[in-house]
């Protein structure tokens, strides 16, 4: 994870500025959802999850040490970041630097290609990007289920976008440091699975509701959880056999019954969060039609409107004409498998 140096600039009298270190990551969706914590602080989920990162939507963002500064500095695309988005990144630059036995104060630049909180996985990309470009400023020298570990600290979801194609995330067990210890991503080999997801976004505003609080709310208040919790286990043994069989119709058929489970559970909160919209059931019941008629199509969603459809790579102008054709107005991306987490060398800054 060395940092290339020979583009560092000059500032006044010929200083010799910090050029930092640049990272890009991509979301992913988990085929198999992670929903609740059960330790908020280390970022401990109840159950494991599996993803397929995705080529699309990356976030590239930034690390420069700036010891003079009295604080760090946070861009997000292109603007300050206020609030909980400013206190988040802060909190994982201090875990950071605990790691690494530093103190200065860094400048933060993030730049997203997809809408930030909007249940598109922006968490996921943005702190697998902070995790790495934070770790190489810094001097530290993890490797990858380390940085997976790290990256979990901001954000659970981000623990596999280190990884590229398929990864499973690991909810652990213990307790501290032992729970900390046991959950982490690592990639899932699937040589001969190459689907297509096809994205539509219903809605790319932010939610009304969090994650994070939907999810304490669902933990708490909602008797369909636990039931949700123990099905999901069994879920990801047959997501896991699906995918080495490379099998769309199981996988499809096992990653809908998960989301739409998840999503049940959320109903069932009191009071309950619900993230569907009139236009993300228009395209639910498009994906129906789409089997229906004989287009092997099936949905997933995240905590937000927003519609991901898995399907054959032959299938996917199809599949995305429909959608269209469902949810007038609504964008519509397609996405196939992504890589993982890099560095940008020097040239490429």
């Amino acid at each position: 994870m060395a940092i290339d140096h020979q583009m560092t600039p000059a500032g006044p009298a010929g200083q010799v500025l910090d050029p930092g270190a640049t990272a890009v990551a991509h979301p992913n969706i988990a085929l198999i959802k992670y929903w609740g914590k059960r330790d908020e602080q280390l970022m401990i989920p109840y159950v494991d999850s599996l993803s397929m990162t995705l080529d699309v939507f990356p976030t590239t963002t930034t690390v420069r040490l700036s010891p003079e500064a009295p604080a760090d500095s946070v861009t997000l695309d292109g603007s300050p970041a206020e609030g909980e988005q400013r206190r988040r990144v802060v909190a994982f630059l201090d875990l950071v630097r605990e790691l690494a036995g530093r103190t200065e104060p860094a400048e933060v630049d993030t730049r997203n290609a997809v809408p930030t909180g909007a249940g598109l996985a922006s968490s996921a990309s943005g702190f697998a990007a902070l995790a790495l470009a934070g770790a190489a400023a810094y001097g530290l020298d993890l490797d990858p289920t380390a940085l997976s570990r790290l990256a979990r600290r901001g954000s659970v979801s981000a623990a596999r976008s280190i990884f590229g194609d398929f990864a499973i995330c690991h909810a652990g067990r213990g307790t501290s440091e032992d729970a900390d210890l046991d959950s982490y991503a690592e990639p899932v080999p699937v040589p001969d699975f190459d689907p297509a997801l096809v994205i539509a976004l219903v809605d790319a505003g932010p939610k009304a509701v969090s994650s994070r609080a939907a999810m304490r709310r669902t933990v708490e208040t909602s008797p369909l959880y636990r039931s949700w919790a123990t099905s999901s286990a069994a879920d990801l043994t047959e997501m896991r056999v699906a995918l080495r069989r490379g099998d769309l119709d199981a996988v499809g058929e096992i990653a809908e019954r998960n989301a739409l489970g998840m999503h049940a559970t959320m109903l069932a909160a009191r009071p309950a969060v619900r993230y569907l919209s009139p236009a993300t059931v228009a395209v639910l019941d498009r994906v129906g039609w789409l089997r229906a008629n004989g287009v092997p199509a099936y949905a997933t969603m995240d905590a937000g409107p927003n519609v991901k459809v898995l399907c054959h790579r032959t299938d996917a102008a199809r599949v995305a004409e429909a959608l269209r054709d469902a949810a007038p107005g609504c964008s519509v991306v397609t996405a196939r498998r992504g890589p993982g987490a890099r560095l940008r060398t020097g040239a490429e800054r």
